[in-house]
């Protein structure tokens, strides 16, 4: 199969550039609102369906598990069978599962409902943005790229606020029925645009991704579950075999021909260190993100739409900032941008611990939301530069894709820490437990962030070269979850 770039590629500005860039919008909107935007949504779908922690925990979970763990496998499909192909198969698979979870009847419904979405949206996550770099011609994806990202973080943006209203005004579930319009738009894009990719050998690691399904969902159901009872022997069983599986990944893979991930790029100091510091801040953004839309619907008294405005600052600077960092980390290394940024996400997060009833949203929410935006607005760039730039030239898309791995893997196993740092144990009402341990939740997600920041002192090179990010690492991955404009005083 002859991809677009072989034969010079396509013009951003004909009819089809534009299909396509509004065709991997869409895709990347879907994905954002289907793992983040039901923040929002949570509290309701709790009453609505009667359904206790752990089965709500599946459902922020099981989306993102999925994702996670196919992100690498559904790549190489996507080389194999073509970009254009699968991304579809993706979004007929995400689809389907948004109607069955805007109808699920129970909340075991809905939660298989959120795997199979998962699914649907590890196709669709690396072929998206792969069949973007791999169709326009040379000199036009860096602005491809760039009006991509942008159209993209407006999106995640205005995304949690619109969740919120549908909640408020219809019900929770139009916020699953709000997919099915964009997935009819972005298939409607694709039929002008031209396939791409498809001419590798089919490479399926079934091993490698058995290991990372098993082992992260061994893992995910331990700590869902655990609060209820460490010692229940399925409990027991899910964390021992999960950790194992994990822990077995990168020797089996060291030893396989072609393996799902490439251990040999593991040998950079910088590179793992990187990755350390993603699972870590990612993890930790993607949780405080889920437990400032809590306390604020749960504790402060704010609506649904009023929480997922909640963060509207925290975006608004993050856009302001990110464009002059790439500059700065130029002139003097990505190492003091990226700790220097995570430091103050830091800040941001002990800021927001101390939100409690009764406060102002200018007290309670914006500084540290603020501080929030500016902080991960000074660390993205430098972290995805560093990250490339420990590897050679020609590992740049597999490094890209590890990275993107890592945030989810770091943003699912924090979210699914949530109840054990609440102390929720059996409760099925989340206000007690944020009442007594969402300060100590919240000083918890700083921690791993002064963690990462402390990694990147001693491990990233001062002086790293800037190295055009691969698309898949254009945008922070989790860099919100609950966004928009500032909520009423409570």
């Amino acid at each position: 199969m002859t991809s677009p770039a072989a034969s010079g590629g396509v013009q951003l500005r004909s009819p089809v550039g534009v299909a396509l860039v509004a065709a991997t919008v869409l895709a990347s909107m879907l994905g954002f609102l289907d793992a983040y935007m039901i923040n929002v949504a949570i509290p309701a779908i709790g009453k609505s369906l009667h359904a206790d922690l752990v089965s709500l925990q599946w459902v922020l979970t099981g989306y993102l598990l999925t994702v996670a763990s196919l992100l690498l496998l559904a790549g190489a499909l996507a080389d194999h069978f073509g970009r254009r192909r699968v991304l579809m198969v993706g979004l007929g698979l995400m689809l389907v599962a948004s109607v069955v979870c805007a109808t699920a009847p129970s909340v075991a419904v809905l939660i298989t409902a959120r795997v199979l979405q998962g699914a649907g949206g590890a196709l669709v996550v690396p072929s998206s943005l792969a069949l973007l770099n791999g169709t326009l011609r040379p000199q036009d994806r860096a602005r491809g790229i760039g009006i991509w990202a942008g159209l993209a973080t407006i999106s995640s943006t205005v995304g949690p606020y619109g969740g919120g209203w549908l909640v408020d005004h219809a019900s929770w579930r139009y916020v699953f029925l709000l997919n099915i319009p964009l997935v009819a738009a972005a298939l409607w894009a694709l039929r002008t645009v031209p396939e791409s990719g498809g001419d590798r050998p089919l490479s399926l690691d079934v091993v490698g991704a058995l290991l990372a399904v098993v082992g992260l969902g061994g893992l995910i159901y331990a700590l869902t579950s655990g609060p209820s009872g460490w010692t229940s022997p399925k409990v027991l069983t899910a964390g021992v075999v999960g950790v194992a599986c994990l822990a077995a990944l990168t020797p089996i893979e060291r030893h396989r021909r072609l393996p799902m991930l490439q251990t040999s790029l593991f040998r950079s100091r910088q590179f793992d260190a990187i990755n350390i510091a993603t699972v870590l801040f990612y993890g930790a953004l993607a949780a405080a993100s889920y437990l400032v839309v809590l306390q604020c619907e749960l504790r402060l008294g704010y609506s649904a739409t009023q929480a997922g405005a909640a963060l509207i600052p925290e975006s608004i600077v993050f856009l302001l900032v990110s464009p002059f960092v790439g500059g700065l980390a130029t002139r003097i290394g990505t190492r003091w941008p990226m700790a220097i940024g995570i430091v103050i996400v830091a800040i941001g997060f002990v800021s927001l611990s101390g939100a409690q009833p009764g406060q102002s949203y200018v007290r309670a929410v914006l500084p540290g939301a603020l501080l929030w935006g500016l902080g991960i607005g000074l660390a993205v760039t430098p972290l995805t530069a560093g990250v490339l730039a420990a590897v050679d030239d020609t590992d740049l898309g597999e490094a890209s894709a590890i990275n993107d791995a890592a945030s989810r893997v770091g943003g699912v196993v924090l979210v699914a820490l949530i109840p054990v740092l609440l102390s929720a144990g059996a409760s099925n009402n989340l206000a007690q437990p944020l009442h007594d341990h969402y300060r100590t939740a919240m000083l918890f997600m700083a921690g791993l962030s002064a963690i990462a920041a402390v990694i990147t002192v001693l491990f990233v090179s001062r002086r790293t070269a800037i190295a055009a990010p691969p698309v898949a690492t254009a945008l922070p991955r989790v860099h919100s979850c609950a966004l928009p404009e500032p909520a009423a005083s409570v």
